[in-house]
């Protein structure tokens, strides 16, 4: 999947430790690290809420869309 999270990046900018922005969203270091990782297969639309709330952002601030091949289609052959 092509889906990249940029938690990294936004935590670096506001000064934010992981377990400040864990109790401050509502989940566990672990599922940040999760998050941060790439590892997530899903973001449930309220902790996408609360992490943008948190951080003062926009979901395309989080989570943005590479293509797997470089090409920059999508994939969908239409």
């Amino acid at each position: 999947m092509a889906i990249v999270v940029d938690l990294d990046v936004l935590l670096a900018r506001r000064g934010m430790s992981v377990g400040a922005f864990a109790d401050a969203v509502g989940i566990t270091p672990a599922n940040v690290a999760v998050l941060k990782n790439g590892r997530a297969k899903a973001v449930r639309f309220t902790t996408l809420d609360a992490i943008c709330r948190t951080l003062g952002c926009q979901p395309g601030d989080v989570l943005r869309w590479v293509p797997d091949d470089g090409t920059g289609e999508s994939g969908t052959g239409a």
